[in-house]
């Protein structure tokens, strides 16, 4: 069963305690080395990636030394220890082991002896050293020229089959791709990546080639309001394929017409939704969510742009606002709301009952 990030963030850290070695089994671009990097950062271990489908039998064991070395006056061959496996031994590190199943069979084979007795060709690893892996295999595995592996390697690790979710991402990329870009995937998720088999030589989006398009499109301005909307195409038709680079131009042409959290919450521009149907309005509220905005303190302000947007939502649409705004640890925020009076004159309170059934009458 895969799992997806959230699961194995929680899981994780109790494999981790044991030193046990971890397979990550997923699609590729879907952030399985993203997730080791940030579990590497936020134990404070750096990372020493290695991929093991460019590995030779040299890479793994080491080369022998040329100086004559004897042992009770026989001449012996000793062994110069590849750098990665010293620093692996000489100090806690987390050793990523990149694209596993696409090794030869003499790499995997020499990869048994680390992961099952943390040990290789006599160097011993630190006691505090991970072991990490990460492949295109399992259920997905014949989309990919991968090698199978065996019950008896995949007995060697501690298996977890990967499936993130499209929040997953979104939350992920929230502060890390332009807004243009994020509202886009959020309102067409769809076009995030392809999960469907795969046509041979086709481009399809993939999480990790939306971040690349992200970050080149941002360098290049073709998201700004004076943006080459041609060069946007073609960059995202490079990237992503043609299918998803025609949606996001279309969505982009229609962009100026989009609403962000600070025409609402800092601007009160409440205007801009009135022709908004609930579908428009949930995607707001996925908005407020993803971006954490309210775990910070509003100002007073705020708070006001924020009644006067609440008490004009469908009933199912504000219970989702209300929600989201409770689920943050700051319940300053969910006081001031409830108090407040929209500019007309309306309670967010009265509009909170009015939603669950109650009346607001004085005689009540």
């Amino acid at each position: 069963m895969a799992v997806d990030f959230a699961t194995f963030l929680n899981v994780a850290p109790h494999i981790i305690a044991g030193r046990l070695p971890i397979l990550i089994r997923g699609r590729h671009g879907v952030g399985k080395s993203e997730v080791v990097y940030m579990i590497a950062k936020n134990m404070g271990l750096p990372v020493v990636e290695r991929r093991a489908s460019q590995m030779t039998e040299g890479d793994l064991l080491g080369l022998p030394d040329t100086a004559d070395t004897s042992i009770n006056g026989r001449k012996a061959t000793t062994w110069n220890a590849p750098d990665w496996l010293v620093t692996a031994c000489e100090q806690p590190v987390m050793l990523f082991l990149d694209e596993v199943d696409r090794a030869t069979v003499e790499v995997r084979q020499g990869l048994f002896e680390l992961t099952d007795s943390r040990k290789l060709n006599g160097w011993h690893l630190h006691p505090e050293t991970l072991i990490v892996a990460a492949v295109n295999g399992g259920e997905h595995g014949a989309q990919y020229q991968v090698g199978e592996m065996d019950p008896a390697e995949l007995d060697r690790w501690t298996v977890f089959d990967v499936e993130p979710s499209d929040e997953d991402w979104l939350k992920w990329a929230t502060d890390r791709t332009d807004g243009i870009l994020w509202d886009f995937i959020n309102q067409n998720r769809m076009h995030l990546e392809h999960r469907g088999d795969f046509e041979p030589n086709k481009v399809y989006p993939s999480r990790r080639s939306w971040k690349r398009f992200n970050d080149t499109a941002v360098s290049t301005g073709v998201f700004g309001e004076e943006g080459d909307r041609d060069l946007l195409f073609n960059l995202a038709t490079a990237f992503v394929g043609f299918e998803a680079a025609v949606a996001l131009r279309d969505f982009v042409e229609k962009y100026e017409w989009q609403v962000t959290i600070a025409d609402i919450l800092d601007n009160g521009e409440i205007e801009k939704t009135e022709q908004w149907g609930i579908n428009d309005h949930a995607a707001m509220i996925e908005k407020f969510e993803a971006s954490n905005v309210f775990a910070e303190s509003l100002t007073e302000q705020q708070v006001t742009n924020l009644a006067n947007y609440f008490v004009t939502l469908p009933s199912e649409v504000a219970m989702k606002l209300w929600t989201v705004l409770g689920d943050t640890d700051n319940i300053d925020n969910v006081v001031a709301l409830h108090k407040a009076e929209s500019s007309n004159g309306r309670r967010v309170s009265d509009h909170l009952v009015e939603i669950l059934g109650g009346n607001t009458s004085d005689d009540s």
